[in-house]
């Protein structure tokens, strides 16, 4: 079974609940793996308190151009076709820009001395890691100015498949927005948890990866977090969600110790075991929360 966390807009919590889930989770049913797919800025290993990885694997999906000056004039044309302009003139003689290039083969194809080729170039990294509580952390790292995150978040999940082999429970936590990594994280998933704070453009962006999850028709369940902040903006999204018979599984009260708790790399619950906000969080975690899933059977 796979359960993704996601929220549309960033900063309200998402890996908060993640965290909380797994090592929770992991008590209960033991054969859990954690996937943080936020390829972009990955933090799920902060708080889960990873500082090692035990494997590393590069992915390559793109390609950058190369040029091969013992054969290169500098007559200028690779420059000239390049619609991304990712070749400049600097210090007599033209070079590619690796972050702009987009592999399109275009300058290959115009060089009259057949002076450029082709090269594989790598997206990012997918890490692995055994968590101090006994589960797997597939992490993935895109590296700045490349594409294809989305590619890197499917392959954390294929790794995911492939350690957890038999019954495993997989908990996403997706990035922020509706982009590539959002939607990889969310294909195949049997459940999507949404977080969402009580501000109007997190409800907005509640709209908009909703309506994500229904293209997929995945069932999904709300956590209102910080619901206490501003209790009017709250109850409006209680009325979206009553409207669109989405069950709301948890209300987290706002608590100013969560980013002392992530400043210590330690989760939350582990952190502040007797407050309010643990108490809530591990609400969440009740199997009865998740109707119609039989997370028992794992």
């Amino acid at each position: 079974m796979e359960l993704t966390i996601a929220s549309g807009k960033g900063g309200v919590g998402k890996s908060t609940v993640a965290s909380t889930l797994a090592i929770e989770l992991h008590k209960r049913y033991s054969n859990v793996i954690a996937v943080d797919a936020d390829a972009d800025a990955p933090n799920l290993h902060l708080i889960l308190g990873v500082d090692k990885w035990d494997r590393e694997e590069a992915l390559t999906s793109t390609a950058v151009a190369e040029i091969d000056y013992e054969k290169c004039t500098s007559c200028g044309v690779c420059k000239d076709i390049c619609t991304f302009r990712a070749i400049k003139r600097i210090d007599d003689r033209y070079v590619v820009n690796d972050m702009l290039c987009e592999g399109c083969k275009a300058c290959q194809f115009v060089c009259p001395e057949e002076a450029i080729k082709i090269k594989p170039s790598e997206s990012g990294l997918i890490r692995i890691a055994v968590t101090k509580y006994g589960f797997p952390l597939i992490s993935a790292k895109l590296y700045v100015g490349k594409a294809n995150s989305g590619k890197l978040v499917m392959r954390e999940k294929e790794l995911a498949k492939e350690i957890g082999r038999g019954n495993v429970l997989r908990i996403v936590d997706a990035a922020a927005g509706i982009g590539c990594q959002v939607i990889a994280s969310l294909a195949g998933s049997d459940l999507a948890i949404l977080v969402a704070e009580p501000t109007p453009a997190s409800l907005s962006d509640l709209k908009r990866v909703y309506a994500l999850t229904r293209h997929f028709m995945i069932p999904v369940v709300l956590v209102i977090n910080k619901y206490d902040l501003h209790l009017e903006h709250a109850k409006t999204i209680e009325e979206f969600a009553d409207k669109e018979k989405i069950e709301v599984i948890g209300k987290i009260p706002y608590d100013e110790r969560v980013p002392m708790s992530m400043a210590k790399l330690k989760p939350f619950i582990e952190e502040y075991p007797n407050s309010e906000t643990t108490k809530s969080l591990l609400e969440i975690v009740d199997e009865g929360k998740f109707k119609g899933l039989t997370l028992i059977h794992i």
